[in-house]
């Protein structure tokens, strides 16, 4: 039996390389006749540098640069001199995580760290960079990282004006910048949702109150958005509303594409073409990927729903495990799954806690990991639900808690 693990990280848990190092090693110590591959994945969020030097060999950066408010702190990000490409993570200077949950204001936060991580990739000599986008604080449309590379952004006054949230709305001139820095540098950017620059359904919407704002707050971000397009169009005639990936990282992705001229890539789509993985899938009889968080995004771009259609478009099993869902959200179960093929539930006794519940990769009341428990648990449901003689193509795992 071939099996093909291929998870993303689980945020605040596991990352993506160690789970699979886990999980591989317990399907070989139960299974010695397993043939099993490991393709740890990230989809341009947080995670994205360690996933690239997994794959690529690449040496550690280490730059001087600040926090989405401003803080000074060291940031690391992956370089090639071989290539002269660099791979940048915005979430190492501008990530959600860098942040106290108190400290969460998407009006205030910039992407301004991540502007400077890409200067000094600049400067050591990098002309191809890559940059992963997502797990942001922010909601600036990436007008920060354009104040880093020179961009000067006036109000109606011609005062400049701090690259933030809560000043999108008072931008009214974009001055280019004064030397030719970004000149025959060629950037791709990996994001890792595709929603709209603005609207309903845009980056301010869907994911600022994560980022802690409130309903007032994601209302002037969103008009904000919508006003920088428009100032877009004036400078550099055209708009990013829908395309592809604008929405992503609040914002990220559009100001990518015109301040950098950048190329935007689904990541997941990036990624598995860079290590060859949908002819891993191919060969494969059961693939295993899962996330820490299942929800509607999961299967708008992010690496299950990638992973989904791989599998069903090469017949190929699936499982796939998280560690927590929004119920609100989560996909009706109901003989057919979003996914697209049927489905069933695998449900365990999990030792020392009583009846029988869901298992998955998941924290105990410890706080801490059992791996070894949950990862026996995947073995366990493929062999008792009969997952590699049955008819169903998809198992879910939910969370033990």
């Amino acid at each position: 039996m071939k099996i093909l693990l291929a998870p993303d990280k689980f945020k605040g848990s596991i990352d993506s390389i160690t789970l699979c190092r886990l999980m591989q090693q317990e399907i070989i110590a139960s299974y010695p006749d397993a043939e099993v591959e490991s393709f740890p994945m990230a989809d341009g969020g947080d995670g994205y540098a360690a996933i690239v030097k997994h794959y690529f060999n690449t040496s550690d950066a280490q730059v001087l640069t600040v926090d989405p408010l401003g803080r000074q702190i060291k940031a690391t990000y992956q370089i090639s001199k071989e290539t002269s490409t660099a791979y940048i993570e915005m979430a190492a200077a501008s990530g959600f995580a860098l942040l106290a949950p108190h400290e969460l204001d998407p009006m205030k936060a910039s992407t301004y760290g991540t502007g400077l991580m890409i200067l000094d990739a600049i400067k050591r000599g990098s002309k191809e960079i890559f940059l992963g986008i997502g797990g942001s604080a922010t909601n600036d449309g990436g007008t920060g990282m354009a104040d880093a590379l020179g961009y000067m952004l006036l109000d109606k006054n011609g005062d400049p004006l701090e690259a933030c949230g809560e000043n999108l709305a008072s931008i009214n001139e974009i001055i280019m910048p004064e030397t030719d820095v970004l000149e025959d540098i060629h950037f791709t950017v990996a994001y890792d949702v595709s929603i709209p620059f603005f609207g309903l359904d845009g980056a301010a919407h869907v994911y600022a109150p994560q980022k802690g704002a409130d309903a007032a707050q994601v209302d002037e971000l969103d008009e904000g958005l919508k006003h920088l397009d428009t100032v877009f169009m004036k400078y550099f005639g055209r708009s990013v509303e829908v395309a592809p990936g604008a929405g992503a990282a609040g914002g990220m992705g559009g100001g990518c594409d015109i301040f950098l001229g950048a190329r935007l890539v689904p990541g997941v789509d990036h990624l598995i073409a860079a290590v060859g993985l949908d002819n891993k899938i191919a060969s494969a009889d059961i693939l295993i990927t899962g996330e820490g968080r299942l929800d509607e995004q999961s299967f708008q771009g992010k690496v299950i729903g990638k992973l989904v259609d791989h599998a069903r478009k090469h017949g190929t099993k699936l499982c796939y495990l998280w560690r927590q869902f929004n119920e609100h959200q989560r996909p009706k179960c109901n003989g057919r799954r979003q996914v697209g093929y049927p489905c069933f539930t695998g449900r365990f006794q999990r030792r020392g806690h009583g009846p029988s519940r869901q298992v998955s990769v998941c924290r105990n009341k410890k706080n801490t990991l059992d791996l070894r428990y949950d990862a026996m648990a995947i073995l366990i449901s493929i062999l008792l639900l009969g997952f590699s003689n049955s008819r169903c193509t998809n198992i879910e795992m939910g969370q033990a808690l």
